[in-house]
């Protein structure tokens, strides 16, 4: 068995898993180690833009779960794909850099969690923050994670553009700023034609620091417990038992699937869930793997002419993606560049929704089942999902094996209210959709959803085809109720030297992609570590500044 200490142990080298290996690192006072069950970010599929399509079919880099069958969507299994790679993620999302409106993290503040407010955020959004567009009251400039607008957009995104105008919603270039309501373009975590994930970020450049130990392949086990406190992790890496000691703190950092899942196998959960299993009671928390909830979404697909320059299979299809690739290599611009959902926008089911209620993401190819089944033809795509969902499941045990995948309930339109809303959702989507702009590009819709006119139909197409964005939040929620997990410093409750480090700890689900979120929650979390180990240092306001 072998045995390593370090002051800091983290598990999962994810989106906030890099950022605080990156950040505690900065002091060559303390060490730290970061264990990844996945590997290096080496692939060229990784830090290929375009690579995104061919990685949810990849499993050495994904851990591709998937949902216990599910009420609301006919009794289907929905799909979870997670990053098992440096970057988690970050590393095989679509890149849309997106933080959410001010109410969502004001909701934070008002359910008892001081100090999560918008004010309260933005300066650390701010912080990792690099908007190639330059920083302003809004946008940050010099911090890690690098933001910028689309290289080589493809051409048919105007088109997208306008048909939003021309079905009545306002234009917006930066969702971002003082609104978040409208069409526009994405801007996207790319650095030179790049993904830039958050390993890139934050842990790439450290790597040769001697304080900071990054050990891949190791598939985190459980939390070692004296008593009531965190001293450490065991692992597993082939085949090899690994025990990994923390002087001052284990920062769990695993995702809103895995993150609650370790804590169980610890012993560390609702009693009646570990005992089942035969797994001891160390400590009482029956909200561990509570309040799962993810952003449900539905797709119409549009076959449509190659004219439109969108990626799709035929030989001129891929004539083009051979000399794309040959761009990419020489240039790091053209097809290749793309993250696929290029635009979209925050729209408002009905008209007197206080904020937007709905995001549409705007795919350039035919997007079926995640794009985990190929798809002959041209076309294009576009997703309608709720934002702030009201159905709630959770995550469990399938089992005492640690190596085993956890049960996944996200309860997808388990709430009518949800159903409701993608309903009308959907249907505001095919009447942008069909708008002169687009409709003058020769575009079909598929069959399958053409077939859904009436709103029992469309509900019924919703059913059968609903599945998540990616975006699981909430089974380590943060607060103060006896169902909550961790507290606004994000340590769980009653267990010393233990946090929670990722987007588990969300109390409810901000309005758009989560990935930056989650990056603004490991800075907040490395700068309360530190303040922990130096009682003395500056309020967590100032260090954001």
């Amino acid at each position: 068995m072998a045995r390593m200490e370090f002051d800091y142990v983290i598990v999962g080298g994810g989106s906030a898993g890099c950022v605080l290996a990156g950040r505690l690192s900065e002091d060559p006072g303390v060490t730290v180690a970061l264990l990844e069950a996945g590997g290096p970010d080496s692939s060229v599929l990784i830090h290929c833009p375009a690579g995104l399509a061919v990685m949810a079919k990849q499993k050495a880099i994904n851990w591709a779960f998937e949902t216990v069958p599910q009420p609301g969507l006919n009794g289907r299994r929905g799909y979870q794909p997670r990053g098992k790679v440096l970057g988690g993620s970050s590393s095989i999302n679509a890149m849309i850099y997106m933080r959410g409106q001010p109410q969502d993290y004001d909701a934070w503040a008002a359910a008892g969690n001081p100090g999560w407010a918008w004010e309260d955020v933005l300066p650390w959004f701010k912080r990792a923050e690099h908007n190639e567009r330059g920083a302003d009251a809004w946008h940050g400039s010099g911090g890690p994670l690098n933001v910028m607008d689309l290289v080589s957009p493809n051409p048919i995104l105007p088109a997208f553009i306008e048909a939003g105008r021309q079905a009545g919603y306002a234009l917006n270039a930066d969702f971002n700023g003082a609104t978040q309501e409208g069409i526009g373009a994405y801007q996207v975590t790319h650095k030179h034609g790049e993904r830039f994930s958050a390993a890139k970020a934050y842990l790439t450049p450290h790597l040769s620091r001697p304080n900071l130990s990054v050990i891949t392949g190791v598939h985190a086990t459980r939390v070692l417990l004296e008593g009531r406190r965190a001293v450490g992790v065991q692992g597993q890496r082939g085949g090899e038992t690994l025990t990994v000691r923390a002087r001052a703190e284990v920062l769990l950092a695993a995702g809103a699937l895995q993150s609650p899942q370790l804590l169980m196998l610890s012993g560390i959960g609702a009693p009646e869930e570990l005992q089942r299993h035969g797994i001891a009671v160390a400590h009482a928390l029956p909200g561990v793997g509570q309040n799962l909830h993810d952003h449900v979404d539905v797709v119409q697909v549009v076959s449509a002419p190659q004219a439109t320059s969108t990626f799709g299979l035929s030989f001129g299809g891929a004539w083009q993606v051979l000399k794309g690739i040959g761009q990419w290599r020489r240039e790091r611009t053209g097809l290749l560049t793309t993250n696929f959902g290029e635009a979209g926008g925050f729209i408002k089911s009905r008209p007197e929704e206080p904020t937007p209620d709905l995001q549409l993401h705007f795919v350039v190819a035919k997007l079926v089942d995640h794009g985990r089944k190929t798809v002959l033809g041209h076309g294009y795509s576009c997703h309608v999902c709720v934002l702030r969902p009201k159905s709630r499941g959770r995550l469990s045990l399938a089992s005492a094996d640690p190596l085993a995948a956890p049960l996944i309930d996200p309860n997808f339109l388990g709430d009518p209210d949800d159903t409701a809303r993608l309903v009308r959702g959907f249907k505001l989507m095919r009447t942008l959709l069909g708008q002169p702009a687009l409709a003058r590009l020769g575009g079909r819709e598929s069959p399958t959803s053409a077939a859904a006119t009436t709103d029992a139909q469309i509900e019924q197409f919703v059913r059968n085809h609903a599945d998540t964005i990616y975006h699981p939040v909430g089974t380590c929620r943060m607060g103060p109720g006896p169902l909550d997990v961790v507290d606004t410093q994000l340590r769980v409750h009653g267990v010393q030297g233990l946090r929670v480090v990722d987007a588990s700890i969300m109390p409810s689900i901000v309005s758009g992609n989560t990935n930056a979120p989650a990056i603004m929650i490991g800075e907040r979390a490395a700068a309360m570590v530190r303040a922990a180990r130096q009682p003395a240092a500056q309020p967590l306001a100032a260090a954001a500044a």
